[in-house]
């Protein structure tokens, strides 16, 4: 929009600049990260309180899985036979 208003002579351009910044405060925003990351694993404890789902989620390592068996030749493949 400041575009258009600086082509066709519109509004004064300083009104369209964003604040300067304020100094911000490191440990005011390491504190805020903290509670928000808090909250975050407090939703999900919320939303994982099924003991299913949590034993699930803890033992997902160790699934197994059977091994592969038979060759790379299906059924369906055609049989390639050998002529001397």
């Amino acid at each position: 929009m400041s575009f258009l208003r600086r082509i066709l002579g519109g509004g004064d351009r300083r009104a369209d600049e964003a604040p300067p910044d304020e100094p911000v405060d490191v440990a005011t925003l390491q504190a805020a990260e903290a509670a928000r990351d808090r909250e975050l694993l407090l939703e999900e404890a919320r939303r994982l309180d099924d003991d299913l789902i949590q034993r699930q989620l803890r033992f997902a390592d160790r699934a197994w899985t059977p091994p592969a068996q038979g060759g790379t030749r299906r059924a369906d493949d055609a049989e390639e036979t050998a002529e001397p």
